[in-house]
């Protein structure tokens, strides 16, 4: 199988190395990979770094939504992964892949990762039940559990919107809970903004953009809102 890993980043230099690192392991799976990194036109050595261990980078204006769709269209993949810039996949990943995409049924289906952080703490541990009621319960995975999905399925879905915020929250409403299989194998984030910010804070400030974007606040309201808090 085909496969590109579409990779968005702003200043990722301390994250991006063990993000792509963690791909290794797709040959053997059998997996043709392309490697995209979407960059922001970082400050830091992110596409430097990026290059070095073989991705092909691409430039595009800052914002989650318009980097995904950049990186969409740049894909040659028949599978698309989406990935965040501080997510590494857990062993066992390329073998998830491999079966899901050997399914018919696959073809109009799309698949994230079990959410976990790096490091083990109660608040950490309280964040990952409230991350696994909010898939079960409103089958709303974040892009922080990536995202798989077939090229032309993604297309029929339309696609990311070029939304600043709640880009990921948009695209898996639209593909449908019943339509997302959700992975035994793990991606794990790192848990550096958690504690820089707060585990309550940044919680509730997540929660607060859910609610705002429920309710039919624009993204970019809720993406100014955002960042006005995140100080």
């Amino acid at each position: 199988m085909s496969l590109s890993v579409i990779i968005p980043t702003y200043n990722a230099a301390r994250t991006i190395k063990a993000t792509i690192t963690a791909l290794d392991t797709a040959e053997k799976a059998g997996i043709s990979l392309e490697l995209i990194v979407v960059d922001a036109n970082s400050t830091d050595e992110t596409a430097c770094l990026a290059k070095k261990l073989g991705a092909r980078v691409i430039y595009c204006e800052k914002g989650r939504g318009p980097q995904l769709i950049a990186g969409s269209k740049a894909a040659k993949g028949d599978w698309l992964l989406f990935l965040h810039a501080d997510t590494v996949l857990g062993a066992g990943w390329a073998a998830s892949i491999v079966v899901f995409a050997s399914q018919k049924s696959s073809l109009d289906r799309a698949a994230v990762f079990t959410f976990a952080l790096d490091t083990k703490s109660r608040a950490s541990e309280r964040l990952t039940q409230m991350v696994r009621f909010r898939n079960k319960w409103l089958g709303l995975p974040y892009g922080d559990q990536g995202l798989l999905i077939y090229r032309r399925f993604y297309k029929r879905t339309g696609g990311y919107k070029p939304w600043p915020l709640m880009e990921d929250v948009d695209l898996v409403r639209r593909i449908g809970n019943s339509k997302i299989a959700l992975f035994d194998t793990v991606a794990i984030t790192s848990a550096e903004r958690y504690v820089s910010d707060g585990y309550l804070k940044r919680i509730t400030r997540n929660f607060l953009c859910l609610f705002l974007y429920f309710i039919g606040v624009s993204p970019k309201l809720i993406s100014k809102i955002y960042n006005t808090t995140n100080t």
